[in-house]
């Protein structure tokens, strides 16, 4: 799956300070390098579908399996052995005999930085090789491991075949200062690149261990994952992750009827629906569980927003040739055969009513041309929806606003079949008191 930064920034996957965003959620990894590859992960998810089935199969096992990560491998583990390694070493040869043991003594004596640092630094190898010991022993019980997680174990295995593996080991807080300083020697010119190949591979376990952590403690479920045709997004109870007390929804798409247009007034829940779904869509092309009580879902080649537009002062851009240039990069994917799905939000708010008007028209008949993909489009401009209602490819939703005769109004959050003729922007005015405070005289110059 292909998704670019203004799909994450849309989704609100990663925000600048951390806070609020969906990474935070799904964020369970216990070593900086885990949280680094699930970073990356969530940017580049599984390309095929083959890919993504035993991503899932991974993320599956380690969902019931929590009990066997290794608990000896900490975040400070890592860290300790990045500096080891990359620390520079002024030592020529090995110490060796009676300058050894002297060299123990008066290490200690005289420069207790460097003994500790030494007696750590191994100390804190032998915990990684232990822990990664433990994840190779898992193949014990080969025939009940999925395919990835089998062959990633193996390299493990393999890699811990070093011939200075064994001396690490044996590493413990009683080890003469002798031997640490000869393994320490060897460690470094031998071991360097080792140890870092199996970092990276013990970050991918973290970053699959973190999101089976994060699926059980939200209580998620898995989706049934489907090859990209035929066409199928069935969604049971989906709800938005980042709500306190979310709504779900059910919603089905696929072959012949791939298109859905939403409306309702403003804030009665599109923009976040809209959300709930790419979410929905990511978190299953990510192997993991997803907010809801079923899902069914078809590989998708990528996510497309078309959401949150943002001008380009620099540039001299308008906020409308922006979202113009946007929609000329969700067309130019529409034109690959693997599906996409896209979420359009409000098209064309850069513009007066009337262009918006004959801008969307173009839009959706556009779109139509389009069956194989997924397309979630919302708009307040009801009079383009209803020239449409005769479409046998869309669907058509809107979100209930409750109208009091007193001008009152209540979003309710439900979805319902139809085409919605809410109109609360004057309302709204009123309700803050704005039509109120600008009819007061005042502000005049004083004669």
């Amino acid at each position: 799956m292909q998704n670019d930064r203004t799909t994450l920034k849309d989704l609100s996957v990663f925000t600048s300070d951390g806070n609020g965003d969906v990474f935070g959620l799904i964020d369970r990894a216990t070593t900086q390098a885990g949280r680094d590859f699930l970073r990356k992960f969530i940017a580049h998810p599984p390309d095929s579908y083959e890919r993504l089935q035993q991503t899932q199969e991974a993320i599956k096992f380690w969902s019931g399996n929590l009990s066997l990560w290794p608990s000896v491998i900490s975040n400070g583990t890592l860290v300790m052995l990045e500096k080891f390694f990359e620390s520079a070493d002024n030592t020529s040869a090995p110490p060796k005999g009676l300058s050894s043991l002297l060299n123990g003594f008066f290490q200690k004596l005289l420069n207790r930085q460097q003994y500790f640092l030494t007696q750590f630094s191994i100390t804190h190898l032998a915990d990684f090789f232990k822990g990664c010991t433990q994840l190779a022993e898992m193949l014990d019980d080969a025939d009940n491991l999925p395919e990835l997680l089998k062959k990633e174990l193996e390299y493990i295995k393999d890699e811990l075949k070093h011939r200075l593996t064994g001396q690490v080991l044996q590493v413990t807080k009683e080890t003469k200062y002798a031997e640490l300083a000869e393994i320490s020697y060897l460690a470094r010119r031998e071991m360097k690149n080792m140890v870092f190949r199996l970092v990276n591979s013990y970050a991918r376990l973290d970053a699959w261990q973190s999101m089976a952590r994060a699926t059980i403690e939200h209580k998620w479920v898995f989706p049934e994952l489907l090859p990209a045709r035929p066409l199928c997004f069935e969604l049971e109870q989906l709800y938005h992750p980042l709500l306190k007390t979310p709504v779900a929804y059910d919603l089905t798409m696929g072959h012949g009827h791939n298109f859905l247009v939403l409306t309702g007034a403003n804030m009665s829940g599109k923009t976040t629906f809209m959300r709930a779904l790419g979410l929905g869509a990511l978190l299953a092309h990510l192997g993991m569980g997803v907010p809801a009580k079923k899902m069914r879902c078809s590989f998708m080649q990528g996510i497309i927003t078309n959401m949150h537009v943002e001008d380009n002062i620099l540039k001299g851009e308008s906020y409308f040739f922006a979202e113009v240039q946007r929609m000329k990069q969700t067309a130019e994917k529409l034109l690959q055969e693997e599906p996409h799905i896209v979420l359009m939000d409000e098209l064309f708010k850069g513009t007066n009513v009337h262009d918006a008007f004959e801008c969307t028209k173009g839009v959706m008949t556009g779109l139509l041309n389009h069956t194989g993909h997924l397309i979630i489009l919302s708009t307040h401009l009801y009079e383009v929806a209803h020239q449409f209602s005769s479409a046998p490819e869309i669907q058509f939703s809107y979100f209930v606003t409750n109208m009091g005769e007193d001008g009152t109004y209540h979003f309710t959050y439900e979805l319902r079949r139809g085409i919605s003729n809410d109109r609360i922007g004057f309302r709204i005015l009123q309700k803050e008191g704005v039509i109120s405070l600008l009819q007061q005289k005042g502000g005049r110059p004083k004669n």
